[in-house]
């Protein structure tokens, strides 16, 4: 299915709101019916239709079509924020007594319910370095349910083997679910590629105006099916018709925008590559990063964040670099039009901060819609203030 008609035209039924170029906001919260036998059909199965925007609307059903359609998928949820999205896929699939096998520093919030919540039910978590199949394989134990995949992560951009990861799951009857943030579904599909169920935070690129807070889930028409009538609408976690509408602005200019925003971070990665100042660049397409076979092979590209490690030797001299900063906004998250700067050592103390652990002096940069020429000017007065 081509990406044009999918951003716009997929599931837009124009002549029901007055052949609108833009899709209504359908703001009802509850939706009539004429007969008891049209009504009694959806209270028996809500996914079916409109009962209540809890669940369903039209606004939301337009955004899930196009959705599921980038992922190559059958079917899509919106969630209010990318974790709901994580911990309702999770939880949708393991019992008391089940066992996770999880890649090692998965994004914060997934983090914290294999840690701290599903403990408590007796579900435990084996973290992995997922940049080796094998350590996969190594830790599933006889009451392991699913893999849970994060490729790239979001900060130094790790990837695991999609396909043989599915490979081995398949062999041991496990389910897989991946976090495919980082790339969005222009840049890379995990359903294709055979995983069960694909999730992303479409705060990021999706959304791309920093302006809305959701997050999707993406898989075949049973599995979503089951979490609509389960986790999805027991934890009433679904998005407003507003911020669905919203979403659907987005994706009008997501291919444009992503495109911009590749092309700006392929020529600021160069110039950062030869700045005395920085030690490594960490990009998931740049010859240099580690895996950048397997990127080319499963990514159909990167996006906007890159990770530099900095020489310093002092916390003092990372937050002199970032609060140098003018135009890069320090903020966390990615995908909007501005630029951002998020460095590692926001997340600890002050006496912990360890010159010799790389990762205290790393920055992760997202490269928003501005011109390459401005940001780099800023980068530079900033890194001579170390």
């Amino acid at each position: 299915m081509d990406v044009s008609f999918i951003l716009n035209e997929l599931g837009e039924d124009r002549e029901q709101y007055f052949n609108a170029v833009a899709p209504p906001i359908v703001q009802s919260s509850n939706f009539a019916f004429d007969k008891v036998s049209e009504m009694r059909e959806l209270m028996l199965d809500e996914y079916k239709g409109f009962l209540y925007s809890r669940g369903n609307n039209p606004t939301l059903t337009i955004l899930q079509k196009k959705l599921a359609a980038l992922d190559g998928a059958e079917a899509a949820l919106v969630f209010g924020s990318g974790a709901a999205a994580i911990f309702a896929a999770v939880l949708s699939q393991v019992k008391q007594g089940d066992h996770i096998v999880s890649v090692r520093d998965p994004y914060s919030w997934a983090a914290r319910m294999f840690d701290v919540i599903l403990p408590r039910f007796g579900v435990s978590t084996t973290y992995v370095d997922g940049t080796n199949t094998a350590n996969f394989a190594a830790a599933i134990q006889p009451n392991t349910r699913l893999i849970y995949l994060e490729s790239p992560n979001s900060f130094t951009y790790e990837l695991q083997d999609i396909e043989a990861v599915v490979a081995l799951a398949k062999s041991h009857h496990l389910v897989t679910i991946m976090d495919n943030s980082y790339c969005s579904p222009l840049y890379q599909q995990p359903i294709k590629l055979g995983i069960d169920l694909s999730l992303q935070s479409a705060t990021k690129y999706i959304s791309g105006h920093s302006d809305t807070v959701a997050g999707v889930l993406t898989g075949s028409t049973d599995m979503i099916s089951k979490i609509f009538a389960s986790e999805y609408m027991n934890i009433g976690s679904g998005v407003s018709p507003f911020s669905a509408w919203l979403l659907l602005r987005g994706l009008r200019t997501l291919p444009i925008r992503l495109q911009r925003i590749t092309e700006t971070t392929k020529t600021i990665v160069d110039w950062l590559k030869q700045q005395p100042v920085i030690e490594k660049v960490i990009y998931p397409m740049d010859p240099d990063f580690p895996q950048y076979e397997l990127a080319q092979r499963q990514m159909q590209g990167a996006g906007g964040l890159v990770t530099i490690q900095l020489k310093a030797t002092t916390i003092d001299q990372v937050e002199r670099f970032c609060d140098s900063l003018q135009h890069f906004l320090m903020a966390v998250s990615w995908g909007g039009h501005e630029s951002l700067a998020f460095p590692a050592c926001a997340s600890m103390n002050v006496a912990d901060f360890r010159a010799d652990e790389p990762r205290h002096r790393m920055v992760r940069l997202y490269i928003g819609l501005e011109d390459a020429g401005y940001l780099i000017k800023d980068l530079e007065q900033a890194l001579a203030k170390m």
